[in-house]
């Protein structure tokens, strides 16, 4: 016979049951809260870290896009350089040309945040190389008034002045680091050729001097990754065997092999 509770008019084993669900519910209640606040913890972390990642994503594509269009712009400065009596011959003897298509009022003061530019250099059998993409600080004269900045290009005239480039991350162009800056525009007045020639597309903003200097040029590490799509050093990118062909067009402005020492500068094209 089953026992009946006193006063309960049910079986023990019925009313027991009815004592240990609401424990059981309770225990399942908060577990599944648990859960619920563990996975609303977790979430915003998630959508950080996805977030972040499209961010950078996002940089690396927008640093790969101006790093194709400095390649892209400094075709045409390279075309309004050659239009310049003589510039022509120089760059047909030069070993390498560091070309700023951009470069603003605010960075022409000493130790002023310049613009970025792309570095051509030779090869060993004479024609040019890959980009490397490096940032230019200030040049050490004064802002001549009513100039207010535009493109500008240095002409590298022999080996050291392109290993300047390929061995230095934070470096300067100028007598103190045994490099002879000459402005392009005295020098067509008769002055001597240095181991750089500064061309500016701004008329006068080199001023009247004779020689001036380069300050702060700066390795652009992160453009120089994103347009190749692989972390590349200066000296990979300026030494690597391969061709890159986004490069194929400025290539193509700088292609006349250098002159033999001693020539009379002709291009014989």
């Amino acid at each position: 016979m089953t026992q009946l509770l006193p006063g309960a008019g049910e079986p023990a084993s019925r009313a027991h049951r009815r004592r240990i669900a609401p424990q059981h519910i309770l225990k399942s209640t908060l577990f599944a809260f648990a859960a619920l606040l563990m996975f609303a913890c977790a979430l915003p972390a998630a959508t950080a870290q996805g977030a972040s990642g499209g961010a950078d994503s996002g940089s690396a594509s927008r640093r790969q896009q101006a790093a194709a269009k400095h390649v892209s712009d400094a075709v045409g400065v390279v075309q309004r350089m050659a239009s310049e009596a003589g510039m022509s011959a120089l760059i047909d003897r030069a070993q390498g040309v560091f070309i700023v298509p951009s470069y603003g009022r605010a960075a022409l003061g000493v130790g002023g945040a310049g613009g970025a530019g792309v570095l051509m250099a030779r090869r060993a059998d004479g024609s040019w190389g890959n980009p490397a993409f490096f940032n230019l600080g200030g040049l050490s004269i004064g802002l001549q008034a009513g100039v207010e900045g535009g493109p500008l290009a240095l002409v590298l005239m022999n080996a050291k002045a392109v290993d300047r480039f390929r061995g230095k991350n934070n470096f300067s162009l100028n007598a103190d680091a045994g490099i002879t800056v000459v402005n392009f525009a005295r020098m067509a007045q008769g002055s001597t050729a240095g181991d750089v020639i500064a061309w500016s597309g701004a008329k006068g903003l080199f001023g009247n001097a004779v020689t001036v200097g380069i300050n702060d040029v700066r390795f652009n590490e992160r453009m120089t990754d994103a347009y190749y799509g692989k972390s590349t050093t200066a000296r990979q990118a300026i030494d690597a065997a391969e061709i890159d062909a986004q490069a194929d067009a400025l290539r193509k402005v700088l292609r006349s092999p250098p002159t033999p020492a001693g020539s009379s500068g002709a291009t014989g094209k």
